[in-house]
């Protein structure tokens, strides 16, 4: 097993893969190994908005591949208007790199985007951290929309990003915290990713919207390890979410972060990590 160790995820450099019609823009490093950990981002997110610790602390032990969906930053194409039309193009995009079974970190977003992934080729996954997610039709998992818009003005009003608001609690420890987040996404200052357009945002929230309100998956198929990760006071995805998806999920493990919301991940990725790397490993 060979290491490309020489890269951080500030340092890799950008890859590109064509497949139905369509240019992927993609980061890969770490172990190589016949299974790579595919990490599958949140609403609006492009390459730059992985966490370089969590990507870092993988790659030390198994090779992990972020990419961007169809239309988002580098990626070309038009932006997919629903979960699971997301869920075929990261098929396409793994099947291009050849392939035939990865496991899983998702967050937010990716984490329905995974679901819908499993229904699509359930053999295709052999575990998955799925982190500040829930479940298709979850309570809640609707009302995205005009939380996040809100709070988008908010950070036009105080020069904040978003995710100051929208991923981390807004008491000391949580302000703190996404300060430390936010300063960790400016480490990469050279070949950073293209923005991401706001028709991306609208499309991205619509197809939110839509999978909310839409009838709840079988998940009690699915008997794979899980492992479920979350803050407990996440506001973008309540939380309760998460311990429906633990309960549903047959193979299931879920830890709950205090003091934290959305980005509980973030804010303890020391713990997380120690709770990510065995259970990947292994």
């Amino acid at each position: 097993m060979t290491t490309n160790s020489n890269y951080s995820y500030a340092t890799v450099p950008t890859k590109y893969v064509e497949a139905n019609g369509i240019k992927f823009a993609y980061r890969s490093y770490g172990k190589q190994g016949d299974i790579p950990v595919i990490y599958f981002n949140h609403l609006t997110a492009n390459l730059d908005n992985c966490d370089p610790r969590i990507m870092d602390a993988i790659a030390a032990n198994r090779q992990i591949i972020s990419f961007n969906y169809r239309g988002v930053g580098a990626t070309t194409g038009v932006q997919g208007t629903s979960i699971p039309e997301m869920a075929k193009d990261a098929i396409t995009f793994i099947q291009a790199l050849g392939y035939t079974q990865i496991d899983i970190v998702a967050f937010s977003m990716g984490g329905f985007i995974t679901q819908e992934l499993l229904l699509l080729e359930p053999k295709l996954v052999r575990k998955a951290i799925l982190a500040g997610t829930g479940p298709r039709g979850g309570k809640g998992i609707s009302d995205v929309v005009g939380l996040t818009y809100k709070d988008i003005l908010k950070g036009l009003i105080t020069f904040r990003d978003p995710k100051f608001y929208l991923f981390f609690t807004q008491n000391k420890v949580g302000k703190q915290a996404a300060r430390d987040f936010l300063k960790r996404l400016k480490e990469r200052t050279e070949n950073r990713d293209e923005k991401v357009k706001l028709s991306v945002l609208k499309n991205q929230l619509k197809a939110i919207a839509t999978w909310g309100h839409h009838k709840p998956a079988d998940l009690s198929q699915f008997k794979l390890p899980i492992l479920i990760a979350n803050g407990e006071v996440d506001r973008m995805v309540p939380t309760p979410n998460s311990y429906d998806m633990a309960k549903r999920f047959p193979n299931s493990e879920i830890v709950i972060y205090p003091n934290s919301g959305h980005g509980g991940i973030f804010q303890y990725h020391n713990e997380f990590l120690k709770k990510a790397i065995p259970f990947l490993t292994k």
